[in-house]
């Protein structure tokens, strides 16, 4: 994977999920293609429940591919505000639009700059060399 297919824009963690920073501060999260392409075929996503607190590197939901099961891991400290409720019924979208249409969750930071301590997409194309 080159360092095109990695959009500069976001920022991304050592277990291959993708962070986008909103307007209100709300982080929206994904995984990365990478991380899709080397699961295969999505079938299933179990998303964390709205209201639910989470911690860095904590397991907060799963993909399960026709491959593998994955644990979905919190970027940040906070809250999940939102989930993707598109995936109950079209988990495909993981596959098709990972950065796009197939985001998984949206978590209010605890700290507005959690987001910088994570990888850019320089760094994050290094880890996959």
């Amino acid at each position: 994977m080159s360092a095109h297919d990695i959009p500069a824009d976001l920022r991304y963690t050592a277990e291959h999920e993708w962070v986008r920073a909103g307007d209100d501060g709300v982080l929206r999260v994904g995984i990365t293609a990478y991380a899709q392409d080397a699961l295969g075929d999505v079938v299933f996503v179990t998303l964390p429940d709205t209201g639910a607190d989470v911690a860095p590197g904590q397991a907060c939901g799963e993909v399960e591919s026709t491959k593998s099961v994955s644990d979905i891991y919190a970027p940040v400290t906070g809250e999940v505000t939102a989930r993707n409720e598109a995936l109950d019924g079209s988990p495909e979208l993981v596959n098709s639009d990972p950065y796009g249409e197939g985001w998984m969750f949206e978590v209010r930071p605890a700290d507005a700059d959690a987001a910088a301590g994570l990888l850019d997409a320089e760094a994050y194309a290094a880890l996959l060399d």
